[in-house]
């Protein structure tokens, strides 16, 4: 899923270049996604900061960023979408979630999505923080989760659908072949551990069915002291069509576009020294 013009240069730009963002395709949906993509977290899990939130999420758009995501969940970041995004809806592609494992809860929560993020269709709708195998038996028994998001797809209510978790690895994977779905979300850092790993055991599931890969938990909270750079270019080192990353404000917003901008892809013997590096202190991270 690589693109063919990574860039690969030296990794500063001159102050005088524009960060270009390289797209990348989202699995077999063939859309082409921003490999920055501006993540549900940071400043968009917070409430009643409408002007920051408007002015960050449309500085995104004016970086070239093209993948937003939000969640029913998460603060007011559904508002603060539907109110930024007026007039500008057919730039973004966007993606919300549900955490109900029931048909009726889905339901009634991609109704309120839709309305509160003031649009007619998600471009992405996704199962939200599937952690346990309770959880799995619930979405895909009768009458769970699974036949609202497939309902929404039909009726185009939804372009494509997906799951998101960071709890379990052998839980998402157990989703994956339960289902085909258009995309997964799942955490990619080089704290991911060595064994139960999400990019060992949940990537070749997904990239054998050409499911869109979306990474996240990029920067671990900004508890590993290390470059943005760094952390990007590893988890874009990955199969992944974009990182979903949480912004707090707007230096923070331009610096990981600049990281996802001028990111180098690392060779496996630099992804694995880095995974050694971390190891120890994975367990204080994760």
């Amino acid at each position: 899923m690589h693109d063919n013009h990574e860039h690969t240069g030296d990794g500063c730009c001159e102050e005088s270049e524009p960060i270009t963002l390289l797209k990348r395709q989202l699995g077999k949906t063939k859309v082409q996604l921003s490999v920055f993509g501006f993540g549900a977290r940071g400043l968009m899990k917070s409430t009643g900061r409408d002007v920051e939130a408007s002015i960050m999420i449309r500085s995104a758009l004016d970086l070239g960023v093209n993948f937003f995501d939000a969640s029913r969940s998460n603060g007011a970041s559904e508002t603060y979408y539907g109110r930024a995004l007026q007039g500008r809806r057919d730039d973004v592609f966007l993606s919300s979630k549900t955490g109900a494992r029931d048909r009726a809860g889905a339901e009634a929560d991609l109704k309120k999505s839709l309305s509160v993020l003031e649009t007619d269709f998600l471009d992405l709708w996704q199962l939200e923080d599937v952690r346990t195998a309770k959880d799995v038996d619930a979405i895909f028994g009768p009458g769970g989760a699974i036949e609202a998001l497939v309902e929404a797809k039909k009726n185009g209510t939804v372009r494509f659908i997906g799951v998101h978790g960071q709890h379990d690895p052998m839980v998402i994977k157990r989703c994956l072949e339960t289902f085909e779905f258009d995309t997964v979300m799942i955490p990619v850092n080089p704290a991911d551990p060595s064994e139960d790993s999400f990019v060992e055991v949940v990537v070749p599931v997904a990239s054998a069915q050409d499911m869109g890969i979306i990474g996240i938990d990029v920067m671990l909270d900004g508890m590993l002291n290390a470059p943005a750079r760094l952390l990007v270019s590893y988890a874009l080192t990955q199969p992944v069509a974009t990182v979903a990353i949480g912004c707090d404000d707007l230096k923070q917003l331009k610096e990981n576009v600049e990281a996802a901008g001028t990111m180098q892809v690392l060779t496996q013997k630099e992804v694995v020294r880095l995974r050694e590096f971390v190891a120890k202190f994975a367990g204080d991270i994760m």
